[in-house]
């Protein structure tokens, strides 16, 4: 890490912590993974040294996005321009959560509501075609996808889609349970398996027309402790 004169050890700990998140996930810390990391527990003082490292030139900010930090050039520059400025944050919508494991019931078709202001943000530069139309998180539950890189409480970007070739990874509706879950979607003719990606843990089989395709898992975000 780079060490500067006009930084307090607290203030470089930040800026430090922000550039690894950055160049490890792609996107910014939440104020609170940054108090975690640097072991400060309060957030308004986690946020002073956010606005004195705005004042400095080495962040900028978006006071009105969980997630609004950007790295300045004279960041990059500092930390030897390794990792790239994020940019062009987007919004994607957290709809609910999806069971990786037995179907979840939800009583309808559609996933649970979450508050609407919860967004998971991202840059533009993550995403694979540069767009964010159709896209929707999903908080997962269950671990029936781990060997699959898809834990407990990880964050699934979807996109939305009503069908699903042999292999994808997709959030289904059973229709007659009216339940969802995440799997592997694998359509055998005169039924469909979904598959899980857990050894100890065996397929759901069910007929074409008893299950609905709600969208297709794009990127998993890892939640750490």
């Amino acid at each position: 890490m780079s060490n500067t004169t006009d930084l307090s050890k607290r203030q470089q700990s930040i800026l430090d912590y922000i550039w690894e998140y950055i160049r490890g996930s792609g996107r910014p810390p939440t104020i609170r993974e940054i108090g975690q990391a640097v072991k400060i527990s309060s957030t308004s003082v986690v946020n002073y040294n956010l606005t004195k490292l705005t004042e400095k030139g080495y962040l900028a900010r978006d006071a009105e996005v969980s997630r609004g930090l950007r790295l300045t050039d004279k960041t990059e520059a500092l930390y030897g321009g390794v990792t790239s400025v994020v940019k062009g944050l987007v919004r994607i919508p957290m709809v609910g959560t999806i069971v990786a494991s037995e179907p979840l019931e939800v009583g309808h078709e559609n996933f649970a509501t979450y508050d609407e202001e919860d967004a998971v943000e991202l840059s533009t530069s993550m995403l694979p075609d540069k767009s964010s139309d159709d896209l929707f998180a999903l908080r997962v539950s269950g671990d029936s996808m781990i060997d699959a890189m898809v834990n407990d409480g990880d964050i699934v970007i979807m996109r939305k889609q009503s069908t699903a070739r042999n292999g994808d990874m997709v959030a289904v509706w059973l229709t007659p349970s009216d339940t969802t879950t995440l799997k592997y979607f694998y359509n055998e003719g005169t039924r469909v398996r979904l598959q899980p990606a857990n050894p100890t843990m065996g397929p759901i089989y069910v007929e074409p027309s008893q299950v609905t395709v709600q969208g297709k898992v794009m990127m998993v975000l890892r939640q750490t402790a």
